[in-house]
């Protein structure tokens, strides 16, 4: 009998750890870039929809590490101009390498 747990996860190639470690490497281009897509969305977005896309950016920016409070006045403007001027910031920031 082993003494392995019985829900132990099995264990990753080298491959797949390369692809997690360039991920997580990464993470923040790839944040970025969702969030560029999602403000071309807001623009045409309304109702509903509009709310559920603002989740989505909110979870985005945290993710960017964006202050709270920047973030619930973006929220709360609803404006995606402001949105994409805070986009173009981060943009020529340096990525924050946590």
């Amino acid at each position: 009998m082993t003494d392995k747990p019985k829900h132990s996860q099995p264990e990753r190639t080298p491959y797949q750890e390369a692809v997690i470690r360039r991920y997580y490497e990464n993470r923040d281009t790839l944040m970025l870039q969702k969030l560029g897509d999602m403000i071309g969305d807001l623009y045409l977005a309304e109702g509903k929809a509009r709310q559920r896309l603002w989740k989505r950016i909110e979870a985005a920016l945290r993710n960017l590490h964006v202050p709270e409070s920047r973030i619930a006045h973006l929220v709360k403007t609803d404006n995606p101009e402001y949105l994409a001027r805070l986009y173009a910031e981060l943009q020529n920031k340096p990525p924050n390498r946590t």
